[in-house]
């Protein structure tokens, strides 16, 4: 199967542009896109916030997948690693047009292919080193993180409440008033749906 997808940020543009640049780049290749996938969203957005992420869940083996440039799969670098390393490992071609970007199953793809990855798992280890460093200068300054020591959570506090939240809840007080009486947001008491245990 032969995908095209097409991007643009917002509802001014058009992505006929890049439908045309697409179908001039298949003509050319003997190619025919059996199915175009088209998004107005930011490239920022997380892949699987997007129907490029269903996309890419949906394609296999010896699938091509085509975009009239590389830029159009997402907005940082690390981004673009990331599909185009998932690409190669479910073994799917990539072309874009602009770029002359080939990502296929020759030596040099392989190659990309191993600095994608690597550049991911590099990217992951920064990412955890940071956030380590930040909660030890934290920590250094004296501030106490997590829950402190010995105080509940809102759902333990609900859960102690329950029978007391049923009961005032069968006698036909609004949530407003059972909130008041049992100490706790009229919302913690909304999330557990209590017309369900009178089914």
């Amino acid at each position: 199967m032969v995908y095209a997808y097409l991007r643009v940020s917002t509802d001014t543009q058009t992505v006929e542009n890049q439908r045309y640049e697409i179908n001039r780049y298949v003509e050319s290749k003997g190619l025919i896109v059996d199915h175009f996938v088209e998004e107005k969203i930011s490239g920022g957005k997380e892949v699987s916030k997007r129907k490029l992420g269903n996309l890419l869940r949906r394609l296999k083996k010896g699938d091509i997948l085509i975009a009239s440039e590389i830029s159009r799969l997402g907005r940082s670098l690390y981004m673009i690693m990331d599909i185009l390393n998932l690409c190669m490992e479910k073994q799917v071609l990539v072309f874009t047009i602009k770029d002359n970007f080939h990502l296929g199953d020759d030596i040099e793809s392989k190659v990309l292919a191993f600095a994608f990855s690597l550049s991911a798992e590099i990217e992951r280890r920064l990412i955890s080193q940071r956030t380590k460093e930040a909660l030890l200068r934290v920590r250094s300054e004296g501030k106490i993180l997590g829950r402190p020591k010995g105080k509940k959570n809102n759902h333990s506090k609900v859960l102690d409440r329950l029978d007391i939240i049923k009961d005032l809840f069968d006698k036909g007080l609004p949530i407003s008033k059972i909130a008041k009486r049992v100490k706790l947001h009229p919302n913690s008491i909304y999330k557990l749906n209590l017309n369900k245990f009178n089914g």
